[in-house]
Parts: structure tokens; C-alpha cells; sequence
């Protein structure tokens, strides 16, 4: 297979030793690289995740040099790899619709893009923005869940994408921020009306005997804005407790009490003025999401475009 070596130069892609690499063992190698794991690659390639194993051991030997870290969940590849991936990918992909590779290597149609993250910011912020990219032929699979069970998933490789409320940590998963989303303390106007000036005057204590609807039973959002606004421990527990906050914001919205959501679920009820705001702080509560999928390029060309839409959007807005 002819290639240019790492500074460029053309010339041929040896073993370690002389003589030139089997394709497939590069094909094995591009797809375990792409999905930051053995059993993932597997699984792209359509082989046993024992097959995978011994045909990199094999690369591996043939080239004298390791390719990957093996790490508790996935594997990361070596400055080697990266090297030879750079080298390989685009003759590969380019050699794909030939020999047969199908969509593995680009030929015919593109797999579904599997994207996960909070099912709040999905409907709200992604869905709207991805709209267009469906016109174009891009299929789509959404998951909804909480940010540490859809990082395990994506290790496993049961996702392309996931949007996280946290960067992850480690090197098996790479992360980009996606963007920030301001907390705001809000109340339909009835209870706000009551509440009046007193949280300026007295502090949150005006608001206990007010319910509180929260997401959860330890009510952590409501507890890191007491936090961060007021530099003190929230002392009251949830009158309501719904794990959704679309259903918390209907519940503030219909006069069960107060809550603290994000600015862009409630946006057009503060607008309109079925939600008040109860404070507003000259540094309110952020928090950073991010754009998390597993290192190296993926297999799919519309796991990428669905990517760089996403962040292209953002900083758009």
C-alpha cells in the first residue's frame, strides 16, 4: 500500500522487520481507533471482540510498537497511533466502496448518528437545531438519561454522542464545551406577588412556608444556587418532587410553588409573564455543558456533521 511516510515523503507503508502490512489488520486497527474500543470496533466491524484483540496484537507485532492503552473501560491510543492513523485513514476510506467495506469505509448510506444527553436540553436546544440536518439525510436516534449512566454507554459504544452536564474525566473520551446554561429562581406571579420585596430585604428566609418543586429529593440544583447566590445551605425540602424539569416548570407555571430552572426552559414564560423572577443576581449560577464522544474519527461522516453543526450553532446564537 502506497502511502508517505511521517514527514511526508512519499514511499510504502512497511512492517516492522520489511514487507507490507495486510489491509485488514489496518481496517481493524482504523475501526478500534475510531470507537476507542475494542468491543465497539468489534461490533462496527462485524467481528468477535476475541478477533479484534489478536488481529492489533498482530499489528502490533508486525510494527514492533503498541498502539493502544489498555485502560479499564476502552482503550487510548499511543502518539504511534495517532501517527499511523493519520497516515492510513484517508487511503483507507478511499480504498472502502472497492474492496467492499460498504459504509464502514464510505460507501452507501450513512448509519444513524446515536446522540444522547438531558431530555430538557435535547427537546429545547438540539432537536431545533438538528431539524434541518434530517432534510439532508442524516437519521437520527436519541436517548435521554443522566450524565454518568450515557458516559459508561458511550464507551461501550452504544452512542456517537452524548451531551453532558460535566466534562468527563480521563483521556477515553474527548469533550468540547457545547455551552452554558444560567439557573434562574422563578415563581408563577401569584406567589411572586406575595413574596414581594422581602427576598432583597430579608434574604431566602422570605421563602420558607413557600413550596418548593423540585427534580429530585435532594434537590440539587436548588441547592447549588442557594450556594452560589446566597453563600448559604438550602434548609427546607421539596413540597414536590417530579423528574423532569418540563413537568417542574408546568407545575411552578400552575402555582405550586418556586423552583430554580434554566433560563432557556422557562425564556418564554418569563416573557410572557406566567413565571416571575423571584431574584436576580449580578453572577447567577452557570453551568457548562459539553460535547463528549470517544477519541479518533468516527466511521459514520454524519456522526461529524452532526458534531460540527451543533457547535457551529452555538456559537452562532
Amino acid at each position: 500500500m502506497r502511502d508517505r511516510d511521517f514527514n511526508g515523503r512519499p514511499g510504502i507503508l512497511p512492517a516492522h522487520g520489511g514487507g507490507l502490512l495486510d489491509l485488514n489488520l489496518l481496517r481493524t486497527f482504523l475501526a478500534v481507533y475510531r470507537a476507542g474500543a475494542f468491543t465497539a470496533g468489534a461490533r462496527t466491524l462485524g467481528l468477535s471482540q476475541p478477533t479484534v484483540t489478536t488481529q492489533i496484537r498482530s499489528l502490533e507485532s508486525r510494527l514492533g510498537r503498541e498502539l493502544f492503552e489498555r485502560l479499564s473501560r476502552g482503550v487510548v491510543p499511543t502518539p504511534f497511533a495517532d501517527e499511523l492513523a493519520a497516515r492510513v485513514m484517508e487511503p483507507l476510506d478511499a480504498l472502502g466502496p472497492v474492496s467492499g467495506a460498504g459504509t464502514l469505509f464510505g460507501g452507501g448510506d450513512a448509519e444513524p448518528v446515536h446522540l444522547a444527553g438531558p431530555a430538557e436540553y435535547l427537546t429545547h436546544c438540539v432537536m431545533p437545531t438538528l431539524a434541518p440536518l434530517v432534510g439532508k439525510g442524516v437519521r437520527l436516534r436519541i436517548t435521554f438519561g443522566l450524565t454518568d449512566d450515557l458516559l459508561d454507554a458511550l464507551r461501550a459504544g452504544r452512542h456517537d454522542l452524548v451531551v453532558a452536564t460535566l466534562r468527563p474525566r480521563g483521556r477515553t473520551l474527548a469533550s468540547v464545551p457545547l455551552g452554558d446554561e444560567e439557573f434562574v429562581l422563578v415563581a408563577a406571579p401569584a406567589w411572586a406577588e406575595r413574596i414581594g420585596s422581602g427576598l432583597a430585604t430579608e434574604g431566602p428566609a422570605v421563602l420558607h412556608g413557600v413550596p418548593l418543586v423540585s427534580y429530585a429529593e435532594d434537590v440539587p440544583i436548588v441547592r447549588r444556587y442557594w450556594r452560589h447566590v446566597f453563600g448559604r445551605r438550602l434548609t427546607c425540602s421539596p413540597t414536590v418532587t417530579v423528574p423532569d424539569l418540563r413537568a417542574v416548570k408546568e407545575a411552578v407555571v400552575g402555582g405550586a410553588g418556586f423552583s430554580v430552572l434554566p433560563r432557556y426552559l422557562c425564556a418564554d414564560e418569563l416573557l410572557s409573564g406566567a413565571l416571575v423572577l423571584l431574584n436576580e443576581p449580578d453572577d447567577p449560577p452557570i453551568n457548562t455543558g459539553f460535547l463528549v464522544q470517544r477519541p479518533g474519527a468516527s466511521m459514520n461522516p454524519h456522526v461529524t456533521l452532526v458534531r460540527d453543526h451543533l457547535l457551529r450553532s452555538v456559537h452562532e446564537a
